[in-house]
């Protein structure tokens, strides 16, 4: 008895961590999401905002544009995540990395004084959700899941 009292008590921790997994992928397209409407559709006042100089060139603006959109791709891989984390293991070890990736230029180019403070808030964003990422790879690897 003591033996089925333990399976059970796994299969639930299991189920409430795959829950919590869901909640959180989905937390995390949300995330991307709000960044993708500022940026993508509303891309030179972002810019100005994160970097207090206006976006004129048409050919930054369509670059700069064209890296919000991106974001918007994020939200649908986070989005096909949270509907089945066991599954898609793959698109949050590339998402993990490209957060890592975009926080750490951002953090660049804010301490070579080109950012404004506005993007400590992504910076924070993007690093939390990183870190709980790498969990999440780290639980997946653990419990024998393919990445």
């Amino acid at each position: 008895m003591h033996t089925t009292i333990d399976s059970n008590r796994k299969e639930a921790l299991a189920a409430r961590e795959l829950l919590f997994f869901r909640w959180l992928f989905l937390a995390g397209a949300l995330w991307n999401l709000l960044g993708a409407v500022f940026g993508y559709f509303n891309t030179a006042t972002t810019y100005q905002n994160f970097f207090g100089r206006e976006l004129a060139d048409p050919l930054q603006f369509a670059i700069y544009q064209g890296s919000w959109g991106t974001t918007l791709l994020y939200f649908l891989g986070y989005l096909l995540v949270a509907h089945n984390p066991q599954k898609h293991t793959g698109i949050v070890a590339l998402g993990t990395l490209g957060k890592i990736f975009f926080a750490l230029k951002l953090w660049g180019l804010y301490s070579a004084g080109l950012a404004k403070p506005v993007v400590l808030v992504v910076i924070v964003g993007d690093a939390l959700f990183s870190a709980l990422y790498i969990y999440y790879l780290f639980r997946m690897v653990m419990t024998q899941k393919e990445l």
